[in-house]
């Protein structure tokens, strides 16, 4: 049962929470349609794609900055709260500094299960549209997947390659598949020149094509001049776009990280990272709150300016932590779980530390 002061401090925690974030997004909107509005224009991009794009652009760049504003919030709140003196008069009451916390662990819990919900099922989405405008319109010309030198492996058994894949055409160049048995020796072997996906015919168009089968020591080739085909992989599977795991809810997440890695995919950390990513920002909800309160609800020589200006600098190193760790991560082979665990850990243990200094 919530008391009244609980009731008091839930609702201003929640009520900052949301302020800050109908304060800061439309900011963010203008600055960057301020930067981007020279190539909208050169674009002539139609305005229900702008609108739509801004849309997709808030529910995007809103959860990603959803634990900044949190933090930033609960230290303005607790900031005015600790030099109206309600903090002592609270806590002079008999209130223990842990049942203090309560509110403010409640109100972590709601912005958790939002930040839960929205990363698994809301922003998953809204990246689609976000990603293919950016490489649409504001990037125009820049390649958002791999297109040359591509090796993929199917299944235990399949390998293919392609030396260039144009995905607007929807075509691969100097294209090559290996199937091998189960004493790991080559079957056959398929080549052509280019490999092209009919979208009518739900075929696949291959050029100069050329199979050579081993059978008994005995090598048989087949060439023909053009052959439509079936294949078991979609043309986009030869390279997925580098944004692809952004825009996978949970379940489809977890399907395609088990496909990609049968197939033995180079990237496979960026896309697990991608995963623990989302399951450990809730948490990170809690340790920000923690820390927020334990710094901002003494009352301090400066006052709230001191609080938010160390607030910015601790939400700054957050953020190049998690960075560094998740491009060791994508880069360098680096565990992606220990990667998201790190950063969380140590900001776990100062929040703990901050909040013994505070309880005294």
């Amino acid at each position: 049962m919530l008391s009244i002061i609980d009731k008091y401090i839930l609702k201003r925690y929640l009520a900052t929470f949301f302020v800050m974030l109908l304060l800061f997004i439309p900011i963010g909107i203008m600055a960057n349609l301020a930067e981007q509005i020279g190539k909208m224009i050169d674009n002539e991009v139609p305005l229900s794609e702008i609108v739509m794009y801004y849309w997709n652009f808030t529910l995007v760049i809103g959860n990603l900055l959803f634990p900044i504003f949190l933090f930033l919030s609960v230290i303005f709140f607790t900031s005015k709260l600790a030099n109206n003196t309600e903090i002592v008069a609270i806590l002079s009451s008999g209130v223990s500094y842990g049942r203090f916390l309560r509110p403010y662990l409640i109100g972590a819990s709601i912005i958790a299960l939002i930040m839960f919900f929205m990363n698994m099922f809301i922003v998953p989405p809204a990246s689609v549209g976000y990603n293919e405008f950016k490489f649409k319109y504001l990037k125009k010309g820049k390649q958002d997947r791999v297109t040359t030198n591509i090796f993929n492996q199917l299944n235990e058994s399949d390998y293919i390659y392609v030396s260039s894949f144009d995905p607007t055409r929807q075509i691969g160049y100097n294209f090559t598949m290996e199937r091998f048995n189960e004493q790991n020796t080559l079957d056959f072997k398929i080549s052509a020149a280019n490999i092209r996906w009919i979208e009518k015919d739900t075929v696949y168009r291959l050029t100069s094509y050329e199979k050579r089968t081993l059978v008994n020591d005995k090598e048989i080739v087949e060439t023909k001049r053009r052959l439509d085909t079936i294949f078991d992989f979609k043309i986009d599977d030869l390279t997925p776009v580098s944004y692809i795991a952004e825009t996978k809810n949970m379940f489809e997440l977890d399907k395609f990280i088990a496909a990609q890695r049968k197939k033995g995919a180079s990237n496979i950390n960026s896309y697990v990272l991608v995963k623990y990513k989302r399951w450990a920002l809730p948490i990170a909800a809690f340790i920000l709150t923690i820390i927020a309160v334990a710094v901002s609800s003494v009352k301090r020589r400066g006052g709230m300016g001191v609080n938010l200006a160390f607030g910015i600098g601790v939400a700054f190193i957050y953020i190049f932590f998690d960075k560094v760790f998740g491009t060791l991560a994508e880069q360098s082979g680096f565990s992606p779980l220990w990667a998201v665990i790190i950063p969380n850990v140590m900001f776990g243990a100062i929040a703990f530390y901050l909040l013994q200094n505070a309880k005294r």
